[in-house]
Parts: structure tokens; sequence; C-alpha cells
């Protein structure tokens, strides 16, 4: 066969698939009660768009030998943006703000059911408690009416709801808005494995929230970007709900609402240098003349370990941003937000392959103008995704002070400690059971803890300390020991008699 005569078989059949997911989603969509099937209908017409595009597009999403280092103004040092200082009038900066929190995910990970930010973190405050507290104290502090906002996914909506109530006496506005929910698909037939639109029984696997880069569009949906520009709003700050760095930042904020050269940022995301930790997190580059935020899934197998490099990649993605809300309503009515798809193939708890369509919300810089990355300390980038960064959270190398964490001042080094702890402790209610205090870790390097280990109250960890119990043997470490530099293993058992 020809290469023209392929090429037009190949489309043939895309346009069959198309046509068969298109009849599947309108199956679904009979299903749905009245009350729900406007809101059923947005979501599969958005998944329509994602799946058509999935289907147009072959290959890495980027050309390598287009990726450049991002030119020098692009990306500018905080402390040039803090050096600036701050307006008298800091209050009518702060009110054209809006926090967004991206509250989709569950505590799966951790052992935990219901959503991720009503897990203990610090003192019994949870993520969400922290993020209201950090608020509230910005509101009582400058007098002004800073409105967080909770983006849920059907798995969080109804749990954050619940706890929503308690916050009722607190001074800040809280508002929630949900992600859409598309259907997974299988992975042979690219069809939606779901029959209608409920997600309980057989249904619960059949629907996936579709990254954050959903933000934009259900955001608008919701009725709420129209409300804060009609309240005089200009900007939201969003982050992930488990980085308990990203606090608002009045100087980012300044630097946003009162330009040095008159000229205002879209979009800002803000990076922070990268260690060997952060080798996969994604990066900014200069791509056709614009800034553009490169993920490693989006990198051709050939260059992924250049990719990796610390020297030729210096900086990662925090995630924070800080984003017009003028710019995300005329980008959103003339369609033109652009974010590469993200493939996410899972296995289904009976065994069935399916993929789920993604985008992320960063991915969005390039469809900005005037986009501007701000590299920011380490501080602002405090992910809690396992126990292992639960422990240094929660740990006295971190004070609290109305909602926020900073590293103590007696710890004599910028950075924490790498802690890595193995499978027994990866669920959170066996991590607690674990320590009967947190350990003293002011002074640590590096920590490893492998197999049945315990730690009673007390305990101080210093520099280097690596405790591995193997298989069938038990470590306890006893209340008041002091480890510094020290290996231990085999079996340690204090026994009161």
């Amino acid at each position: 066969m020809s290469q023209d005569g392929a090429s037009q078989f190949q489309e043939v059949i895309l346009q069959e698939l198309e046509l068969s997911v298109k009849k599947e989603l309108e199956k679904i969509l009979t299903t749905a009660a009245s009350h729900e099937f406007e809101h059923t209908k947005k979501d599969l017409d958005g998944f329509r768009k994602l799946f058509h595009r999935f289907l147009q597009e072959k290959g890495p999403s980027v050309d390598w030998g287009k990726i450049q280092r991002p030119p020098e103004d692009s990306i500018q040092p905080y402390e040039k943006i803090k050096a600036r200082g701050l307006p008298d009038n800091i209050s009518s900066v702060l009110n054209k703000l809006v926090v967004v929190k991206l509250n989709g995910g569950l505590g799966t990970s951790m052992g935990c059911k219901g959503p991720k930010s009503l897990i203990g973190v610090r003192n019994e405050n949870t993520f969400l408690d922290l993020t209201v507290q950090q608020i509230e104290h910005l509101n009582k502090t400058y007098n002004t009416d800073v409105p967080l906002v909770l983006m849920n996914s059907f798995n969080t909506d109804e749990d954050t709801k619940k706890i929503l109530q308690k916050y009722n006496h607190c001074r800040v506005k809280i508002y929630t808005f949900n992600q859409s929910r598309y259907p997974r698909i299988n992975k042979e037939s690219l069809l939606p494995i779901a029959k209608d639109v409920s997600y309980s029984g057989e249904n619960t696997e059949a629907w996936y929230p579709p990254g954050h880069g959903d933000i934009y569009a259900s955001f608008y949906n919701s009725g709420l970007l129209d409300t804060f520009i009609e309240e005089g709003k200009e900007y939201i700050f969003v982050s992930n709900i488990d980085n308990l760095g990203a606090t608002v930042d009045l100087y980012i904020l300044n630097h946003l609402m009162n330009p040095p050269n008159g000229k205002r940022c879209e979009f800002v995301m803000e990076v922070t240098n990268k260690t060997r930790a952060d080798v996969k997190g994604g990066t900014l580059t200069q791509y056709e003349g614009k800034l553009r935020l490169v993920e490693i899934a989006q990198v051709p197998k050939a260059h992924v370990d250049e990719f990796k490099s610390v020297s030729k990649f210096k900086i990662f993605n925090t995630n924070n941003l800080w984003i017009s809300l003028g710019a995300v309503k005329r980008l959103q009515e003339q369609n033109a937000i652009d974010m590469e798809i993200i493939v996410n193939p899972k296995t289904l708890d009976g065994g069935l392959n399916v993929i789920q369509l993604e985008t992320a919300v960063g991915a969005a810089i390039k469809s900005f103008e005037n986009s501007l990355g701000i590299n920011v300390p380490r501080s602002r980038f405090l992910p809690v995704k396992t126990t292992s960064d639960l422990l240094l959270v929660m740990s006295n190398l971190y004070s609290l002070n109305a909602g926020s964490l900073t590293m103590s001042e007696k710890r004599e080094f910028p950075t924490v400690p790498l802690v890595k702890l193995g499978s027994s402790f990866t669920k959170v209610q066996d991590y607690l059971r674990r320590f009967e205090s947190i350990p003293d870790m002011l002074e640590l390097d590096h920590l490893t803890v492998s197999g049945d280990v315990t730690f009673g109250k007390n305990v101080s960890l210093k520099g280097t300390v690596i405790i591995i119990a193997n298989h069938g043997d038990r470590i306890d470490i006893p209340p008041g020991a002091v480890l510094e530099n020290k290996i231990v293993s085999g079996n340690l058992r204090i026994l009161d008699h």
C-alpha cells in the first residue's frame, strides 16, 4: 500500500473509532438524572475534545532539537523580587487575590481512606486546617478578604464538604468546585469502560479526575471565575494542598500587581533548584520563542538522561502558580489553552488495563502572555507525599506559626535531611505506631530505616543513621537513645523485667 493509501486508511480507522466513542458517550449521557444532565454533558464534551486530540497526536510531544535554555530575564531570582520591598497599600493588593488549593487527591498512597487533605500533619492539624489558619492570619493581619477555593474531585468532594462546617466561624470565605469526571478507556478497544453515569458498585473504577490541568475549564464552568472577576479579584494563587511550603507570598503578589516595567505577567510559575532527588520534576525551557514546561513523560527516550541532568536543567516546577483571572477567562472563551496530554496507564483490580488522559495545570504557561518563572527558595516546596516526608514536617526541624511551617533557627544547615523509611512505615497508622514520640532531628543528615523497627520516647538522631532489621528480626530503639553516625542491625529488644 502506498504511503498516501496507508495514511488514508489510518484516518478512516480513527474516524470510526471517534464515532464509536461518541455513541458510547451518548449512551452514558442518557443515564444521567435531570439534575446532573448539564454537568455530565459538559464533562463528556470535555472528554471528547481531549480524546480527539489524543488520537491526532503521536509520539513525544516535544522536538528535542528545539528545546533551549530559557533567556536570563525569563526566570527571575526571588531575592530580586523581594528586594523591591512592599508597598504601603498591601491590603488593597491582597484584596485582588484568591487562593486555590488542588484538593482532588486521596490519601491512598499513605494507607488512608478519604481526602489526603484531612490527614493530620502537625499537632493534630490537617493540611486543610493549616491552609485555613494561614489565610485567616493574613485576613486578620491586613484586614482583608482573601477567599479560599478548593478544587475537589468526585473522590474528595463529599468528605471535604462535611469537614468545612467546622470553619464557619473562621475569617475565611471557603468555596469549592469539582474538577471534571472523565471515563477511563479500555487500553485495547479505546472505548469507555463506563456503562452509565453512576460511580458506585462495579462502576467505581470506570471514572477518574483528569489531572489538575482541568482547573481552567472546571473553574470557568463552575461560575466562580466570573463571580470573582465581578468582585474585583485579579489573580489566583494555585498550589497543591499537600505542599506545606506554598503560602501566600506578598513580594510575588506585589510584583504581579505592580510590575517594574509596567507590563503585567499573566502567569508566574515558581521554580526551585533541583537536587538529585528532583530529577523527575518538570522543567522550564524556551521552546519556539515561549516559556514552556517540559515533563519527563514528553521527553524522547534517548534524551531522558539529559533531561534528568542537574547541570543542564537546574530548576524544576513547584506547581505554585500565580495566574491572571482575566486571562483565564479570555483563553477559555477562545478555546486557546493548550496543554500536552499525559497518557496514564492503569491496571484495575480485576486486571483490566485502562488508560486515562490527563493534563497538568503548569503546561498551560505557553498559552499566556508575558509569562515568568521565579526561582524561589526550597522552603516554598515542602510536599508531603510519603510518611518519610511526614516525619520531617512533624519533627523539630520545623516550627509552626499561624499555619505556616518554617525551618528551625537551631538547624545549622539550610537543607533538610534525607529520610528513607521502609515499607513497614508506608501507612500512616503503622508509622504513628512505630514512634512513641518524634525523634530530635536537628543535627540529622541522613536516616534510613528498614524492617520491623520502633522508636522509644525522646530519641535523638544525628549525622548519618542507618537502622536495618532483617526479616524476622526486630529492633526497638530505647527511650532517650542518642544515635550519632550509627549503623544498627540485627536484633535489639529492650525488655522490662
